[in-house]
């Protein structure tokens, strides 16, 4: 079993920058893909930026160039730096995981996470 927190979410002007955290209960955190998630009121749940277990990366064409993913596997931490933010990356923002080996977690294929965390609020305003 993996527990997912996260934390970081907060609120913050447009063209703001905030960090997100993700912690992972489990060790090896190393051989588990992540991925953050996002969902909006009314909305569908979207990906925003997955990572593997080789530090490979991918990205919702939303985000990219604003926003980066990393991980820490010593401190079994996922992180999610979030720059330039804007009104519309408003949304609860979910870590996920994946411990199937070769799973497309990261790939931002939401079926594939088999684990998730809470969410932490993310709200830009304008």
């Amino acid at each position: 079993q993996v527990q997912l927190v996260e934390s970081g979410g907060g609120s913050v002007q447009a063209g703001g920058s905030l960090t997100l955290s993700c912690t992972s209960s489990t060790s090896p955190h190393r051989r588990h893909s992540m991925a953050w998630f996002r969902q909006a009121p009314g909305e569908e749940r979207e990906g925003v930026a997955g990572i593997d277990t080789y530090g490979s990366t991918m990205y919702a064409d939303s985000v990219k160039s604003r926003f980066a993913i990393s991980r820490d596997n010593a401190k079994n931490t996922l992180y999610l730096q979030m720059n330039s933010l804007k009104p519309e990356d408003t949304a609860r923002y979910y870590c996920a995981a994946d411990t199937h080996f070769g799973g497309r977690c990261w790939e931002l294929v939401a079926d594939a996470c088999n684990f998730w965390g809470r969410g932490t609020q993310v709200t830009v305003s304008s």
